[in-house]
């Protein structure tokens, strides 16, 4: 009796892929490729570039950004033009002792985040904390934008809703 076997093409392209890229890391000691060995690292200090989350309720647009080993003093905030912009650095702690590295993987460096921010929002009234290396802004409506409660009133034909007036 003759033995079936499905056949995955794909599956066969993963194990090509590694071969390739194992040698390019073979043959090229000094180029783009080159591979310096599991203890050592190119110390180069990448772009950091801080996670954020955005969350909105009825009052408010929250913006949360994780930002370890920053202080407050190395933070700016700016809202102009209905653009939010945080700038920041994060500096590497013991720059003078480089050399002693075997491995850096944490980013370093300057930052730069710009948010566009609806019409909703209120630039008067907005608030920032931070703490524990987390920055909350919280970004207030404006009153016409939040949601309203209407009532219904029970037993009658129609029920006539008035705009309210702008003050």
């Amino acid at each position: 009796m003759a033995n079936i076997t499905r056949r995955n093409p794909s599956g066969e392209l993963t194990p090509l892929q590694d071969r390739l890229t194992q040698l390019f890391t073979q043959l090229a000691p000094f180029g783009p490729f080159a591979r310096f060995g599991d203890m050592e690292q190119a110390l180069t200090a990448t772009n950091f570039l801080p996670a954020v989350d955005i969350y909105e309720d009825e009052h408010n647009i929250v913006l949360t950004a994780e930002l370890p080993g920053i202080e407050d003093k190395d933070l700016n905030l700016s809202l102009e033009n209905g653009v939010l912009t945080i700038n920041g650095e994060r500096k590497m702690e013991n720059e003078e002792n480089r050399d002693k590295f075997h491995r850096i993987e944490r980013a370093y460096g300057r930052f730069t985040r710009s948010f566009t921010l609806p019409p909703i929002i209120n630039p008067d009234d907005v608030k920032a904390e931070f703490n524990n290396g987390v920055l909350k802004i919280t970004l207030a409506k404006r009153e016409e934008a939040k949601p309203k409660q209407i009532q219904i009133e029970g037993g009658k034909a129609a029920t006539q809703i008035k705009p309210s007036k702008a003050a």
